[in-house]
């Protein structure tokens, strides 16, 4: 039997008929190789087992995580102990009855398993594709398992791994952008993300300052990655939904004809496993379909309040910040980058975005920066870089009827404001975005 699995039932057994409780233990390795000017300088890893804890008693609710496991029985006694001094939770809305969980296999063992030398080696042809430039970033591997049981029956295991290479080339006055995820590291390819980097860096030298204003833009995927996990947290977001902050519409067209954006963790290019920390089965999650905005996510809470189902989200911290949708899917088109940007007379291709925050949920009015790569777009064809730019954006508004021109055929997995692996995108052609000054203000 796995460790962790061990781990779930140990801390059950120690709650006893105490109180209700569900049990999440994840456990594994996540190993990280940084490197900068070049050079790799930080090899580390870290091995061990992560315990959650939450506990209903007669209706009063509390939650607890240790990552100790010299001191479980005071880890739950305190939990439980906290709990009988919570006043009694009117929306608990009990633990998840013993249900199948489809396990979607994303697990790899050479990823878990990879060593400094494996990640060494995708550092070094990262840093390779920039001759004569300063590299800088990370990569980093991960394989975990994921055990879970209740007080009611119900038990669940899945294991996972995850591979990643991300960073950047300088100049002595530029600065391009890479990345690529996967769940299985053989998949990695550190010469080609070193050579957009690099690219970019390149194409960078003697930027310009770029009058203020709303232009056609070619998103990169990165770029993508970021409106993709802003839409998931703050509007297909059951919590969110409920109290009225989310711009979500359900049955109403909000967006383009040809957006469609799911969630789900068994594609077999996601990553994660096939169940939440409620135990929830996870499934498919329309969100938008042929522009329509289809559903919002919840966990068990969000769901009882609104008179249906969890949808699997029910991950550590939702009851707080609601259900989010991390397993994230938008159907690519048939356009290359090279034929979207061919189609621009006047606008800008844009690399990544960076520092993004929310200035309004109910529009998803967004401020934000351009960075490490915003190039100037005319008659066809890249012709200088721009310097950094701000930009104040609902995107919402951005992806609506009409605004997206195309679709690209390059989806794969981007970094966003969130973190890696959590959405898998093209990059897009639309109508506009506002710019509404440099990187100062």
């Amino acid at each position: 039997m796995s460790r962790t699995i061990e781990l779930a039932h140990d801390v059950l057994e120690r709650v006893g008929d105490r109180a209700e409780a569900e049990v999440v233990v994840t456990g594994g390795v996540s190993s990280l190789t940084r490197f900068a000017n070049s050079f790799i300088h930080q090899n580390v890893a870290e091995e061990g087992h992560g315990v959650s804890l939450r506990v209903a008693v007669d209706g009063k609710v509390n939650a607890g995580a240790t990552t100790s496991l010299e001191n479980l029985d005071e880890f739950v006694d305190n939990t439980i102990s906290i709990a009988e001094l919570q006043r009694v939770d009117e929306n608990w809305p009990g633990l998840a009855q013993p249900l199948d969980v489809t396990d979607p296999r994303h697990y790899d063992a050479f990823t878990a398993e990879a060593t400094p030398d494996d990640r060494a080696g995708q550092v070094a042809d990262f840093v390779a594709a920039g001759s004569g430039m300063r590299a800088a970033g990370f990569c980093e591997t991960l394989g975990h398992d994921v055990a879970f049981v209740n007080t009611v029956g119900h038990r669940a295991f899945g294991r996972y791994t995850r591979a990643t290479i991300d960073g950047i080339h300088q100049t002595e006055e530029s600065a391009g952008s890479g990345h690529a995820t996967s769940r299985r590291f053989v998949e990695l390819d550190g010469s080609a993300v070193g050579a957009t980097a690099a690219s970019r860096a390149r194409q960078g030298m003697d930027a310009f300052d770029l009058k203020p204003g709303e232009y056609e833009v070619v998103l990169a995927p990165e770029c993508v990655g970021t409106i993709g996990i802003f839409l998931a947290n703050y509007g297909f977001n059951g919590k969110q939904h409920a109290e009225g902050q989310s711009f979500a519409e359900v049955g109403h067209r909000q967006f383009d004809a040809a957006l469609n954006l799911y969630d789900d963790v068994h594609d077999v290019r996601a990553i994660g496993v096939g169940f939440d920390a409620e135990g929830t089965p996870r499934r498919r999650l329309d969100l938008i379909k042929n522009g329509v905005t289809e559903a919002v996510a919840h966990n068990r809470r969000s769901a009882a309040k609104a008179g249906t189902h969890s949808t699997g989200h029910g991950d550590p911290g939702s009851d707080q910040w609601g259900p989010i949708p991390a397993h994230l899917f938008l159907e690519p088109g048939e356009s290359s980058v090279d034929e979207m940007i061919a189609s621009v007379e006047r606008g800008l291709y844009v690399s990544t975005f960076n520092y993004c925050r929310v200035l309004d949920p109910k529009t998803l009015a967004v401020t934000g920066l351009t960075r490490n790569g915003t190039f100037m777009i005319e008659n066809g064809r890249i012709t200088g870089a721009v310097t950094n730019m701000r930009f104040t954006q609902s995107f919402v508004d951005a992806l609506a009827q009409g605004r997206v021109h195309a679709i690209g055929s390059d989806a794969r997995f981007a970094d966003s404001e969130f973190g890696p692996g959590f959405t898998y995108v093209p990059s897009l052609h639309l109508e506009g975005w506002n710019f509404t000054g440099g990187a100062a203000g």
